[in-house]
């Protein structure tokens, strides 16, 4: 099968991904083997291409992955060949841990990542742990499902974190694929959402989803916010963004890999402000957001591109290009 293999990490500017041809993966006890039709490209990606944040090596990147199951390991009877599926970020977890023992798996010390630790969807079939594989919403085609996976996920997570609630005011800080997913939530629990973000296309996405105001971080919305949630791997954005949270708001940040962060004056923290990260998800987390995706239902806005195509699709992630999510469509109907 094709499958995009990276063998040494390094500036995505120069194509670092691989097109070759590699053995169809079997699954083993209690796995499944997925046909992928679409698989989006993720930031995190991004980062274990560029060295951000080690991977195996060699890798085939990828932890959106959309498609359906072909066939069944050992000890699996959950799914059925046919069954349309998604598999995210998480891979596996130990299961007994203090972590795991008390509902907070995805801090599992022993957790595997899809596209980090394991193989992921950056080819035309895949091998998952069925504990971890998601059923998808009828009503969204592969391409669509794709970035819920982990963008749409992650994005709500943060949303919970960042302690928002209804009516109230929300600072999202970077419109790409997991702000635009979390935009729509935000707006169904009736908050009224302010993005900040340098380019003008994605502050155009965020007016048609129904943002009540969008600019860029230098810019004053005229509002105090009750919460807000950073996408963008930028610290110095931190500072930038505590200046405009009213008393007792939370910040949540949603990265796994950031610059440094610059110092501050500890009045931008004062008044009860909360700075917090967001570290990956559980699965009660990806099974609640995939039902509350589908009764919303949320937009999702693709750019697509072809498996020989993953890093061009990169490289407009790390230029800030894509007007949505990037997903790799391995078959004409994803």
């Amino acid at each position: 099968m094709k499958a995009q293999v990276l063998h040494e990490t390094g500036d995505a500017g120069a194509p670092r991904l691989r097109l070759e041809d590699v053995p169809e993966p079997a699954p083993g006890l209690g796995q499944v083997l997925i046909a992928v039709e679409a698989c989006g490209v993720c930031r995190t990606d991004l980062h274990i291409v560029e060295g951000e944040v080690r991977g195996r090596l060699p890798l085939i990147p990828g932890h959106q992955a959309a498609g359906s199951v072909v066939a069944l390991g050992p000890g699996v009877d959950a799914f059925a060949p046919g069954d349309a599926v998604g598999v995210g970020w998480l891979a596996s977890t130990c299961g007994v841990c203090r972590f795991c023992a008390s509902g907070r798996e995805h801090l599992c010390e022993q957790a595997r990542f899809t596209g980090r630790d394991e193989h992921g969807g950056y080819a035309g079939r895949m091998v998952a742990d069925a504990r971890f594989v998601y059923r998808l919403p009828p009503s969204f085609a592969p391409r669509h499902a794709a970035p819920l996976l982990c963008a749409g996920i992650i994005g709500y997570r943060a949303l919970r974190l960042s302690g928002i609630r209804p009516g109230g005011r929300l600072g999202l800080v970077g419109f790409g694929a997991s702000a635009h997913l979390a935009a729509q939530v935000a707006l169904h629990w009736g908050c009224a959402v302010y993005a900040f973000t340098r380019e003008e296309h994605h502050r155009r996405l965020a007016r048609e989803l129904g943002a009540a105001w969008a600019g860029q971080v230098c810019d004053d919305p005229g509002v105090r916010l009750d919460a807000a949630v950073i996408f963008a791997p930028a610290g110095e954005l931190i500072p930038q963004t505590l200046a405009r949270l009213d008393r007792g708001a939370t910040l949540a940040v949603n990265a796994i890999h950031m610059t440094a962060i610059p110092s501050f004056s500890y009045d931008a923290l004062y008044h009860e402000r909360v700075v917090r990260s967001v570290a990956n998800f559980p699965r009660r987390d990806a099974e609640e957001f995939l039902a509350l995706a589908a009764e919303i239902p949320v937009r999702v806005e693709v750019e697509r591109y072809p498996l020989d195509g993953a890093n061009e699709a990169l490289l407009q992630v790390k230029r800030g290009a894509v007007h949505g999510a990037a997903v790799l469509q391995m078959g004409a109907g994803a």
